[in-house]
């Protein structure tokens, strides 16, 4: 899962919208550095990781790629799920328009920024004003996504590549998100993630 999925996942688990997008900027244990509740969050982000990498859809979905992106795959569909999650949000979340969730998310993690790593800082700076929540809902945004991971970290140059891997698979990639998405959406309800 990527930005949206965490921050949506959050909203329906009545979790820490913060904390959920914070999490990839925290190493170790957060316990001692943050309020109770932006702890909860991360934690949750963590295991939302965990179970879906650990999904069989996104396994399959993981073999897909060629193996010279086969390494990214995991970072690329995350991105490709926040996709289909944009695109399909007014099925997914009728009584709450995009829009108005990416407000009220929003507003949520900008009271955390003052106390935030620079590197979060820095990406919030981007993701609310260029609207990257909304635009994930065009595949040539996502290229330019993956395509900025690629270029700013060498170590994941694939990523530049691994889109091809997404237009390969779309229809595949798009059936098994609706396999999975509302399962997870039912776990956070229910408070199991």
């Amino acid at each position: 899962m990527n930005f949206l999925a965490h921050l949506h996942l959050a909203h329906l688990a009545d979790s820490s919208l913060s904390g959920n997008l914070l999490a990839d900027f925290v190493r170790g244990n957060p316990d001692a550095l943050y309020p109770p509740a932006i702890v909860d969050g991360i934690h949750m982000h963590r295991r939302i990781d965990v179970l879906t990498d650990n999904l069989p859809e996104v396994k399959e979905a993981r073999e897909w790629f060629r193996p010279q992106t086969r390494r990214v795959a995991p970072i690329t569909l995350d991105v490709m799920w926040d996709h289909f999650l944009s695109r399909h949000w007014e099925s997914i979340s009728p009584d709450l328009p995009l829009d108005e969730f990416v407000r009220y998310a929003h507003a949520q993690v900008s009271e955390i920024l003052p106390d935030s790593p620079p590197r979060f800082v820095n990406l919030n700076d981007y993701l609310w004003s260029e609207r990257w929540l909304e635009r994930y809902r065009e595949m040539a945004f996502i290229q330019r996504v993956l395509n900025g991971m690629a270029s700013r970290r060498p170590r994941l140059e694939a990523l530049g590549d691994s889109w091809h891997d997404l237009d390969a698979h779309y229809e595949q990639l798009e059936i098994r998100f609706w396999q999975f998405y509302p399962r997870m959406m039912d776990q956070a309800q229910k408070r199991a993630l």
